[in-house]
Formats: C-alpha cells, sequence, structure tokens
C-alpha cells in the first residue's frame, strides 16, 4: 500500500473512532474548576478615604529655590458604594471632590552666582469633582475567603475651575481656566479581609484612555483652548491606591 493511502486510512480510522464516543465519555474529560464566594451576592460594599495636607514655608531653601515665603493645602474626599448583584460580581459608584490652594509671597531661582529671578504675589486654588461607574471582578486565592484578587473597570466623568493670579496693583494678571475630563481605565488589586466585614486594598492602573479638555480665560480678554488624549497601556506606579473597604 502507498504511504499517501496509508496516511489517509489512519486518518480516516481516527474519525470513525471519536465519532462512535459516546457524549457521556465525553464529558469526563472537562475540566470543572470550583468557584468560592469571595463575595456573596446581596452585600453591599462601601467605603470612604479622606485627606488633607497643609504646608508652611518662612524662609525656607531648596536646591535652586531661596529665601521662599508662603503656604500651600491640599483636601480630597472620596465616598465609594458598590452591590454585589452575583456572586463576585459587584457594581456600584464612586465620588471624588478635591481642593488645592497654593499661595507664594516671594522666592528667588538662582540658577547660577550671576543668574538670579525673583517671584513674588503668585496664587493659584483650583477644584475639581469626579463620578466614577466601578465594575469588579473578584477571584479567591485558593479556597481562601481572606486573601483575593479584583479586577476592577472604571468609567470617570468629571470637571473643575481653576484661577491663577501673579503681580500686584497694575502688574496684576489672572488666569481663570474650567475643565472637562474623561476617562476609561483598568486598575486590577489585592483585598485582604482584616476581619468579616472590612478589607484592606491596594490597586494599580495598567491601562486606561484620558481625555481632557480646557478652557482658559487671561486677564478677561484672551480666550484659549486645550484638548489632551493620553493612553497608557503599561503599569503606572504613581497611581498605586490604598484603602480600607466595608463589607455588609
Amino acid at each position: 500500500m502507498r504511504p499517501h493511502i496509508r496516511v489517509a486510512a489512519f486518518l480516516a480510522a481516527l474519525i470513525i473512532f471519536f465519532s462512535a464516543v459516546p457524549a457521556s465519555a465525553q464529558h469526563e474529560f472537562k475540566r470543572k474548576l470550583e468557584q468560592v464566594s469571595f463575595v456573596p451576592k446581596g452585600a453591599w460594599v462601601a467605603g470612604v478615604s479622606v485627606s488633607y495636607s497643609q504646608s508652611d514655608q518662612n524662609n525656607y531653601s531648596f536646591l535652586i529655590f531661596e529665601h521662599l515665603n508662603g503656604d500651600t493645602y491640599s483636601f480630597k474626599v472620596s465616598p465609594t458604594v458598590m452591590f454585589c448583584f452575583k456572586d463576585n460580581l459587584t457594581a456600584g459608584g464612586r465620588f471624588s471632590y478635591n481642593r488645592q490652594r497654593t499661595r507664594l509671597n516671594s522666592a528667588d531661582i538662582v540658577l547660577a552666582s550671576d543668574t538670579e529671578y525673583n517671584i513674588d504675589n503668585l496664587y493659584s486654588i483650583s477644584h475639581n469633582y469626579i463620578g466614577t461607574g466601578l465594575f469588579r471582578t473578584y477571584i479567591s486565592l485558593g479556597r481562601s475567603t481572606r486573601f483575593g484578587l479584583f479586577n476592577e473597570i472604571q468609567l470617570q466623568v468629571g470637571g473643575g475651575q481653576s484661577k491663577l493670579c501673579s503681580g500686584a496693583g497694575e502688574t496684576l494678571t489672572g488666569t481663570y481656566e474650567r475643565n472637562f475630563q474623561f476617562n476609561v481605565g483598568l486598575a486590577p488589586g489585592l483585598s485582604v479581609f482584616l476581619s468579616n466585614y472590612s478589607a484592606l486594598e491596594v490597586n494599580v492602573g495598567v491601562l486606561g484612555f484620558n481625555y481632557t479638555h480646557t478652557h482658559s480665560l487671561t486677564d478677561q480678554i484672551y480666550h484659549a483652548n486645550r484638548h489632551t488624549q493620553q493612553a497608557n497601556f503599561k503599569i503606572n506606579l504613581f497611581s498605586i491606591t490604598f484603602g480600607v473597604m466595608f463589607y455588609i
């Protein structure tokens, strides 16, 4: 018998053999993955993070800045609420508000012994508000219900206002800005239950798309528009977030 005829006959025999195997025998080879209920259906997930920082400088010097006088503060609050509509699947939202203010009375920028610049009467204030839609999937580590991984999909929409003024008297100049932000992101993380109702979480941004539109008005005369698009497809170590969530 020729070689190619032998190969054809062998393939035909294999097809006939597998078609004759009963369906019940084929099910025995299916992989069965056990799903552990890390977050049970019907649970509410809630949390809030608040941060505040303040700094005052009096004749402070740092690198090229000398005789720096001023103060600054920042405040941020971010409540989160989610509902588990199916085991290990949650959906909800987060609202964030942050406010920053910087006031620089005077400072010297020294680049060299004969190169020096003076800055005074600089004032900046801004606040932003962002609403975020959240969808999470949880995966337990083995059969443990204390340690688990989650993947969070974020859809953010928000905006804000800012004002920047410099100078005084006849040299006073200022710029007022309004911005709109849109962001879609993916943030995987780790959840560790400290008790039956509270967990410590850490997540990091991996990929996403961000769009920002800013309209500025300078000295009530000059209008300008700025559009920014940014795509991120790598781990951003500067976006690591820690928080505490409560499961009810």
